[in-house]
């Protein structure tokens, strides 16, 4: 039986209190994590859910220096936290933020988007385009460059590092053809547009490009952006639409909005599998995480009851082909051997690679539970954390390459 929102309400504030600490004493380890540089207020414009969350930015050491002579751009990774959708602040991943920084030399921005049960499916991925969209708008006056862009997650955030792409997916269509992103968005298939109906690529590649003119996202969601979204790194862009039988070429101007690639640790890609059936797929059901967290953060985020599951925003392991065709090309994929996750990592992992075509570099960190590497550990860090964040960074340095 469902607990009440007000109960969830209660547990989840608890719940937050307790995470807080132990993430308090994980940052205590030494070397300590950098606090953000600076932070920026976003205004919700895709959700029809209004309010605001904020943004915290992690900048190279020459960041501000270049700042006052105005010519340099920096790469971005756009990263979203773990914690169920429930749990969780932008400042978990300051471990991750600090090593992108140092060996890739990119802003990362960390997204603390707004969190269940106040918030449910799906305000968090909603929220998780908001801040793609901000960061374009700004990209000038905050030194970054919209031709390489990635984004990365872990966890739950490991699965907005899909599902936000592919969301924005619809924006882009919105604004190519009219017609609005489903409002069902439980609807997997029938309300999203096809490939061979609503546009056509040019080329060899899998790419969605849109024009964009000074961004205004509206209350009905329409998407204008200053230059082009792509959705691939490949430099072959464009894409055609038809709309009222007349073919129209979105050809690139002034610049792009570049998705170069992905990297998400151990993700939530499948949630038409209960958790009975998951756990089931864990080798070490000790390590597996407590169902005192799993019931919680499905009954917070998972609303309705009724909500379809297999919603390519909730279950991008099985999206519909055609929209995780337009993915970035470059994935970097971390699992964890004692997860009850991994199978369903695997599983996207093989659709990305068989049916997409996609360069995926796929990593099963051996003999590790689900977020090893954030153990609330204040004498050190999480063995092995950092030698897999620079296995993810050297892949990052090859996307931006």
């Amino acid at each position: 039986m469902a607990r009440p929102r007000w109960m969830l309400h209660v547990q989840a504030q608890f719940w937050r209190v307790l995470m807080g600490i132990g993430m308090m004493l994980h940052r205590m380890a030494s070397p300590r994590p950098p606090r953000p540089n600076f932070k920026r207020r976003v205004n919700t414009t895709v959700s029809p859910t209004k309010g605001h969350f904020d943004l915290e930015f992690y900048v190279p050491k020459s960041y501000h220096m270049h700042k006052k002579l105005k010519g340099k751009t920096f790469p971005v990774v756009v990263n979203f936290h773990g914690g169920g959708f429930t749990l969780g602040t932008a400042h978990d991943d300051a471990r991750w933020a600090k090593t992108v920084v140092d060996e890739v030399g990119a802003v990362v921005v960390s997204v603390n988007y707004r969190l269940a049960p106040e918030h449910p499916f799906p305000t968090a991925v909603e929220d998780g385009v908001d801040a793609i969209l901000y960061l374009v708008k700004h990209a000038n006056s905050l030194m970054l460059d919209p031709d390489r862009f990635a984004v990365s997650g872990f966890s739950s955030g490991a699965n907005m590092s899909f599902t936000v792409p592919l969301r924005l997916q619809s924006e882009v269509l919105e604004q190519l053809t009219g017609h609005a992103p489903p409002t069902d968005v439980g609807s997997s298939s029938s309300a999203f547009l096809s490939p061979s109906t609503a546009y056509n690529v040019n080329g060899s590649t899998n790419q969605l490009s849109v024009p964009l003119s000074e961004i205004t996202t509206n209350t009905s969601s329409t998407l204008a952006l200053p230059g082009t979204v792509s959705m691939n790194p490949s430099s072959a862009s464009l894409l055609s639409t038809q709309k009222d039988g007349a073919t129209v070429d979105i050809r690139p101007i002034a610049r792009e909005l570049n998705l170069r690639g992905i990297v998400a640790f151990y993700p939530s890609t499948d949630y038409t599998q209960t958790r009975a059936q998951r756990r089931m797929t864990c080798v070490r059901a000790d390590q597996d995480l407590p169902a005192v967290f799993t019931e919680l953060f499905d009954e917070s985020y998972l609303q309705p009851p009724t909500l379809d599951k297999s919603s390519p925003y909730l279950s991008p392991g099985v999206a519909p082909s055609h929209m995780l065709a337009a993915l970035p090309d470059n994935i970097a994929l971390f699992t964890c051997e004692w997860d009850m996750l991994l199978a369903e990592g695997e599983r996207l992992r093989k659709r990305l690679v068989d049916e997409m075509g996609k360069n995926v570099m796929y990593r099963m960190v051996p003999g590790v539970p689900h977020g090893w590497d954030k153990a609330p550990n204040p004498l050190r860090e999480s063995p092995g954390a950092r030698e897999e964040y620079m296995k993810a960074c050297a892949e990052l340095n090859k996307m931006f390459a």
